[in-house]
């Protein structure tokens, strides 16, 4: 091999950032958080580094460490070096770190949308950065821009440059974001969260962006993130950390095919997969217990989790509860009996004989191993056909007017929803899903009355809404809540657990008396997995997977028979979205709730639902069995759905390897 070949080949296998027991702590009067304790790892040129876990474990602490972006006050970076091109970034000068911040090491943050300035063009937000770090003229600056616009696949790339950033989409932020970090040729990306936020197809692309350009490039990324759906997509080593230590790492590969730390097991265990038919999803406390010793140290003791005990866990819960026979077969897609050892096969609007067997009888659907990883069952009854629907939407439209001129006349209509139409049975579960601007937000506020309603019925128990007015509506609501997307700024900062929970309960005169309705209060935060102690607590007090719960007691507290669940677990770690998702199935057998359970990912909705709508520019586009529709998806955006979401599977890692060897 000759010497330039032997050095370019040395140079790709140098580290170009090697972490070495970093640890970063804050201190507080409450006392030390070690948030990174012990991290050592390193990158190399054209590779990318998966940092996983959940929220507190230290991930975007890391990344912050790594770009000197620690407060001032409170933090500190206890022990450790971070080698980058042979400078230690921890002992560098801030001066010093202001040349590399930026030009050689750049950062996507989480949430685009705060992190542009919303009175800047984010074309001059883009050239900013080139003007900070190279010595070039505005003209030239723009030019560079409008090239990274192109590069980076934004539409009409000379028009968004003289965009505002509440003028584009939040993919589109996203990949203004991804230019402005690309801008000076950094030669390491961090990618903190930069999907979490995003529709699945949306993600697909900025997933499929990020890999094109570091092959391209050949720069090393950080990528950080919860996911590990997403890390099978485009990391090549994954290193995971829990609790501000690393405890586990290695490359994907080995990652996905033989996991050794229990924390690791739970995350690929917890998240819903659209090829499986669980009924509960297994969480990290069923493969783990952390405990503290004596010095205050923690200490992991792994659970035994034998297969029939994982069966067990996946199997707790009612099968599927389907549309009368009838109108199932009409709608869209039908299970039929498969054949000894097939996997469930869908059938058309015409059916076959197994469909035409007494209606009230369960039918039961042998599923094949390759469905779920063994061979189960699973029981998915029909509706008896003469129950009348619970909730019945008819012809729903909800339009906006578009107004222009000095006048303000109408001179069009923004469709968000536009003739949906579909039936909930007592006890169902129907999940609406699309991407954002679809729709299904719309629809769900719609039927409570949030907004107008521009034409079309809703009737709920023989009642209808549409025509429901001042006290006669409020009395009704108590029958039908809603669970919000984002549970920090859906709950009062102000108000304890205890009055929020029994505000409610006042407002629809439950309760004998002001204890009584406290009991209720402290019996709820049981029922939904806090303690009766919590109720003097604030919402600021609690963790993202603690405020849900809060907003699903709350919903609760007025015993409702009816709730409305919109992007509920949308932001959550994946671990902490199993445990929502098992509670709000378990609270479902408990109390004979019914639930339009509002995503755009699809697997989480196929998981949930037992009927499912997907909706695309305020139509319902295929409606059917939620099983059915994943068998054998009719309309094209349904496919695209499907296609648009992370295979974590060993074929798939496999298939990505090749396809990134051509760029070695």
């Amino acid at each position: 091999m000759p010497d330039t070949a032997l050095r370019d080949h040395a140079a790709r296998d140098a580290a170009l950032l090697e972490i070495n027991d970093l640890k970063t702590y804050f201190h507080s009067d409450g006392g030390t958080v070690k948030a990174v304790d012990g991290l050592t790892v390193k990158i190399r040129l054209g590779q990318t580094l998966g940092l996983v876990g959940e929220s507190g474990s230290g991930k975007s602490v890391t990344s912050l460490t790594i770009m000197g972006l620690l407060p001032d006050i409170g933090a500190r970076i206890a022990a450790g070096s971070i080698s980058f091109l042979g400078r230690d970034l921890v002992q560098l000068p801030r001066a010093e770190m202001r040349h590399v911040r930026g030009k050689d090491i750049a950062m996507i943050f989480q949430e685009p949308g705060t992190s542009l300035n919303p009175v800047y063009r984010v074309g001059d937000q883009v050239a900013e950065a080139i003007l900070l770090h190279e010595k070039v003229t505005r003209a030239e600056a723009r030019a560079r821009t409008l090239k990274l616009f192109q590069e980076v696949g934004i539409p009409q790339p000379e028009m968004s440059l003289d965009k505002y950033p509440h003028e584009m989409s939040g993919g589109q932020k996203q990949r203004v974001m991804i230019a402005m970090a690309l801008s000076c040729n950094p030669k390491l990306l961090i990618a903190d969260e930069p999907t979490t936020a995003l529709d699945v197809t949306i993600q697909a692309q900025i997933l499929a962006l990020i890999r094109k350009l570091r092959d391209e490039r050949g720069m090393a990324i950080l990528f950080i993130t919860h996911d590990l759906g997403v890390i099978a997509e485009i990391a090549d080593e994954v290193a995971v950390m829990y609790r501000g230590k690393l405890v586990e790492y290695d490359s994907v590969r080995n990652i996905f095919a033989n996991p050794q730390h229990p924390y690791t097991k739970g995350l690929l265990a917890c998240r819903p997969r659209l090829d499986t038919t669980r009924r509960r999803l297994p969480t990290v406390a069923d493969y783990m217990l952390t405990t503290t010793d004596s010095d205050g140290r923690m200490v992991i003791t792994e659970k035994t989790l034998t297969p029939a005990r994982l069966a067990e866990i996946e199997g707790r819960g009612r099968g599927r509860l389907l549309h009368p026979r009838d109108e199932s077969r009409s709608s869209s897609l039908v299970p039929s009996p498969p054949s000894s050892g097939e996997r469930a096969r869908v059938r058309g609007p015409n059916g076959d004989d197994a469909c035409q067997s007494e209606i009230e009888k369960p039918l039961t659907l042998t599923l094949s191993p390759q469905s779920r990883g063994e061979g189960t069952r699973e029981d998915v009854a029909f509706v008896p056909a003469n129950q009348p629907p619970l909730l019945r939407i008819e012809n729903l439209k909800v339009y906006y007017p578009i107004k222009k001129g000095l006048l303000r006349r109408t001179v069009g209509h923004v469709k968000a929803v536009d003739g949906v139409s579909f039936n909930v049975y007592q006890g169902q579960t129907l999940g609406l899903v699309g991407e954002s601007g679809c729709g299904k937000t719309t629809t769900g506020r719609a039927i409570l009355k949030l907004i107008p309603v521009t034409s079309g019925t809703v009737t709920f128990d023989g009642t209808d809404w549409t025509s429901l007015r001042g006290a006669e509506l409020r009395r009704q609501r108590r029958r039908m809540q809603i669970v919000f997307q984002d549970p920090y700024s859906s709950l009062n900062p102000r108000m304890t657990v205890e009055a929020m929970l029994t505000e409610a309960m006042s407002v629809h005169r439950l309760g004998t008396s002001s204890q009584d309705r406290r009991d209720r209060a402290a019996s709820l935060l049981e029922e939904v997995g806090l303690l009766a102690e919590h109720l003097q607590r604030y919402p600021h007090e609690f963790s993202g997977g603690q405020r849900q719960r809060l907003c699903i007691a709350r919903s609760l507290a007025v015993e409702p028979d009816f709730l409305i669940c919109d992007e509920s677990v949308s932001a959550l770690d994946v671990s902490v979205q199993a445990q929502v998702l098992n509670l709000l199935k378990d609270l479902q057998e408990k109390r004979g709730l019914t639930y339009i359970f509002i995503s755009h990912d699809l697997s989480v909705v196929k998981f949930m639902s037992d009927m499912m709508a997907v909706m695309n520019a305020g139509q319902i586009v295929e409606f059917g069995p939620s099983d059915a529709i994943y068998a054998n998806p009719q309309n094209d955006y349904t496919k695209k759905l499907i296609a648009a979401i992370p295979q974590p599977t060993m074929e798939a890692i496999e298939r990505r390897e090749r396809e990134r060897s051509k760029f070695k």
